[in-house]
């Protein structure tokens, strides 16, 4: 067994400090995908727009407007598998078109659902967005793990995702300005409205508010999937298309004790911040009492603070290690909602809403730490953490349920401190690789 001196892990930490974090010569292509990072970022967090939105325009429940997260999420589970085998034929430039042709239709789907005004039929166009995004996400995460030096993998993974919360902060400031009416009735309001046979026609005008910003996000998914193809792209190790090239297999990866615990970890996380953000507007209306566009604005502020957090994390990367790092900061947010569940209202809110500074490394962290040494068993290690993101569609129902049965959503934000307390081991104990005999 290698043991670890100080010198050693001076020379370690030199070395990653000086080893380049760009990948040489493929600088367009590495614009084209970290820029995915950004634009896929938009669907995923309209969504908690979309919750509020549609708890009003459709006159449901919170625990029925969760499955607006369960649609979006089974979708990256379904098509994951079926992304990462396509890709092993045809490579990753393959799956970036084909995830945003799928992304851009189904954002296009928002139109005709608008004008039928089905909430089944919204679920289904957002199944097709999240097929997309699985192949965006199957594809981007492992190209940009491998596109260049592997000392700096967890870094330049970081820093490709940190444009991922700009583009959750161009969401919910679009939603909250384009989607969000700002007209809030009271009972009465419904009932007079009602009687005078107005409520139905507010109800379609609430949801057609919704078609404008996904049709102008098909728009730009289609014309990204046309630049990319005129785009030459580097080849990435395990790419070949070489008849005798190995693609590895699901069977072998069940020896990677780091990479089991790595997938249980993304599924906690992703439900963690799925249901953090799905529900954070409702709780600043809950134990606050401000305006949905308030709430709103406060969600964008939690997102500006995840996008500073990726971009610190991706620079204290250079000194500490990624696993320790983020062990730090699982029990740092543990503490926070810990914060949030115990002192609902003002004290609360800005616990939960300082979490997501210290999420912000976790789903890429887990995600490089996970991969780490699998070889040929990367591409379809990548998309069973890719399959994790189910996470998001059974956590975030469940904080609903847990909401309802108790009265209270603070109480559902348990299902977050949980997760945390996961990540924290995974991060000091589970990540480090190990081999089953």
């Amino acid at each position: 067994m290698l043991t670890s001196t100080p010198a050693t892990s001076a020379a370690v930490s030199s070395e990653r400090h000086d080893a380049r974090l760009f990948p040489a010569g493929n600088s367009l292509p590495f614009f084209l995908v970290t820029t995915l990072f950004f634009l896929w970022a938009i669907p995923n967090n309209l969504n908690d727009v979309l919750i509020r939105q549609f708890m009003k325009s459709f006159a449901i429940t919170r625990f029925q407007a969760g499955f607006i997260q369960s649609a979006f999420y089974i979708g990256y589970f379904v098509l994951a598998m079926p992304a990462a085998l396509l890709m092993r034929k045809l490579g990753y430039k393959a799956g970036f078109m084909i995830g945003l042709v799928l992304m851009g239709t189904g954002a296009f789907l928002f139109w005709p659902a608008a004008l039928v005004a089905r909430y089944s039929f919204f679920l289904f166009a957002l199944f097709v967005i999240a097929s997309g995004l699985s192949f965006l996400e199957t594809a981007s995460n492992p190209f940009i793990a491998q596109c260049g030096d592997p000392q700096t993998a967890e870094r330049r993974l970081n820093f490709s995702q940190a444009f991922n919360p700009i583009g959750s902060i161009t969401a919910v400031l679009v939603g909250t300005i384009f989607i969000f009416s700002g007209i809030e009735l009271s009972p009465q309001q419904i009932s007079a409205m009602q009687a005078a046979h107005q409520y139905e026609a507010y109800l379609r005008q609430e949801t057609l508010r919704v078609v404008r910003p996904y049709v102008v996000l098909g728009l730009v998914a289609f014309v990204w999937a046309a630049w990319i193809a005129v785009t030459k792209f580097p080849t990435i190790r395990g790419e070949s298309s070489s008849a005798q090239e190995t693609h590895g297999r699901i069977r072998d990866l069940l020896r990677y004790r780091h990479f089991l615990l790595a997938v249980a970890a993304q599924f906690l996380y992703v439900g963690a911040q799925v249901g953090t953000w799905s529900y954070f507007i409702q709780y600043v209306q809950d134990y606050t009492h401000r305006p949905e566009k308030v709430a709103g604005y406060f969600l964008t502020g939690t997102l500006f603070a995840f996008g500073v957090g990726r971009f610190a994390a991706s620079y204290w990367m250079k000194f500490v290690e990624p696993n320790k790092l983020m062990g730090v900061y699982s029990l740092t947010n543990t503490a926070l909602v810990l914060v949030g569940v115990f002192l609902p209202g003002w004290i609360g809110l800005w616990a939960i809403f300082l979490t997501s500074f210290f999420m912000s490394l976790m789903f890429p962290t887990i995600f490089a730490l996970g991969l780490k040494d699998l070889g040929d068993n990367t591409k379809i290690g990548g998309s069973l953490l890719v399959m994790a993101i189910v996470g998001g569609a059974v956590l975030t129902p469940v904080m609903g349920l847990i909401s309802e049965a108790f009265h209270s959503l603070a109480v559902a934000y348990l299902v977050p401190l949980v997760a945390y307390a996961f990540i924290a081991y995974y991060s000091f104990s589970g990540a480090k690789v190990r081999l089953a005999e």
